[in-house]
């Protein structure tokens, strides 16, 4: 059981490593289409800031993955791993077409499949999904709000200074606007594999006492999402900072201020929100405050397409590798 445990960490933290790979363009996108960093120093700098995100806002986003999504008194190791080849498959298309999809949406979705394959309905938390689902919509439409309203403020604000003097400014407070939602990306997005893997320890009896986050389980995550952004999902940055709409400096800082502020506020509540959404949404708010033909409606559209499939289909084929593996086992 113990190698077969083990086994299941190192398959969370491949998911954790595509993570990182597939929100790397949520983290750089705005700060390489303004080419205020080159990709690779970008990716430098936004995997500095989820690896140091390991020592703030604690871990109560884990807690919900971990005990508010299923049962946790139904949870094995099967199903863990149902759960993440399943969001494995589907982030894994994703990032290599090209699309910024929600990976938190993913999880929650192989968690419901692989948990309704097992025992059922009964064993959905529906009040955690009622939490998630209700940010499914929140998120972004707040970053969308957020982005609009900074973008106009700092529209009145610098109504005086040059072109040349904003680009100038807006160019050094983008490193700190894209650092600040790199933290928040890896505070909120390592904490769901950290969930995982807790209660899989839980459930296996190799956790003792209450559920609780180990501190070494904290560190292995945020070092392989910060290896996944590292490797960084070109394509999917391409989608997200260069396709969806035209930035500038200025609005780079927005977009990433705005939906800095919005992942830290859900995580200090222990809200598994998808990075993904939010950062879209502000990119869209920023966009929208030139001109909504300044949005590309159609590549806006193709994201949200896939971020509604993403969990009924990461459901019906955790569901189905459960099926499959409990077979298996029992031969």
């Amino acid at each position: 059981m113990l190698a077969f445990v083990i086994f299941i960490v190192v398959v969370a933290l491949i998911f954790d490593f595509l993570n990182g790979m597939n929100d790397a363009a949520n983290s750089i996108a705005t700060v390489v289409s303004t080419r205020v960093l080159s990709p690779r120093l970008a990716v430098l700098w936004a995997a500095f800031f989820n690896l140091a995100a390991a020592f703030f806002f604690g871990v109560h986003v884990a807690t919900t993955i971990g005990k508010g999504v299923v049962d946790p008194g139904i949870v094995d190791a099967t199903l863990i791993l149902s759960t993440l080849c399943a969001a494995i498959f589907w982030t894994y298309t994703c990032t290599y077409i090209g699309l910024p999809i929600s990976v938190s949406h993913a999880l929650v979705g192989g968690l419901v499949g692989s948990g309704i394959a097992k025992a059922g309905l009964k064993a959905l938390i529906w009040s955690g999904l009622l939490k998630i689902a209700v940010f499914i919509v929140i998120a972004p439409l707040l970053g969308t709000i957020l982005g609009y309203l900074c973008m106009v403020a700092v529209y009145w604000i610098c109504r005086r200074g040059t072109p040349q003097r904003i680009d100038r400014w807006f160019r050094r407070l983008q490193l700190i606007s894209a650092g600040a939602y790199s933290l928040g990306h890896g505070t909120n997005d390592a904490q769901k594999t950290m969930g995982i893997i807790t209660v899989l320890l839980y459930s296996t009896g190799y956790l003792k006492g209450e559920f609780h986050v180990p501190f070494w389980v904290v560190i292995i995550c945020h070092v392989a999402i910060a290896l996944g952004t590292l490797a960084g999902g070109w394509r999917v940055i391409e989608t997200l900072g260069m396709k969806m709409t035209k930035l500038k400096p200025v609005h780079g800082f927005c977009a990433e201020t705005a939906a800095a502020s919005s992942i830290l506020l859900a995580t200090v509540g222990g809200i598994p929100v998808s990075t993904t959404h939010t950062i879209t949404g502000a990119i869209i708010g920023v966009g929208a405050t030139t001109k909504l033909s300044a949005v590309r409606w159609g590549v806006a559209a193709n994201i949200v397409l896939a971020w509604l499939l993403t969990i009924p289909t990461t459901a019906v084929i955790a569901g189905i590798l459960y099926s499959v593996f409990s077979v298996i086992e029992a031969i």
